[in-house]
């Protein structure tokens, strides 16, 4: 029931920096689509070379921190 809510307001915020913890993860980059199962972080940090796209199992996020910036 709570998956649904959170997938939801995930999707609300497509496009916005985004730090996603796991249990073994703490992932930093893009917030790019997010369905009722999976989000898709993609990290733009590396500098070089291609984007790493990063799927998540939206049951395993522990939380997900939205950095403003200065």
């Amino acid at each position: 029931m709570f998956q649904a809510t959170f997938a939801a307001e995930l999707a609300n915020r497509i496009g916005s920096r985004v730090e996603v913890a796991t249990d073994n993860n703490l992932i930093e980059g893009i917030l790019s689509t997010v369905t009722a199962d999976l989000a898709l972080v993609i990290d733009v940090t590396s500098g070089y070379g291609d984007n790493v796209k990063i799927y998540i199992s939206v049951d395993a996020i522990n939380f997900a921190r939205f950095p403003v910036a200065a």
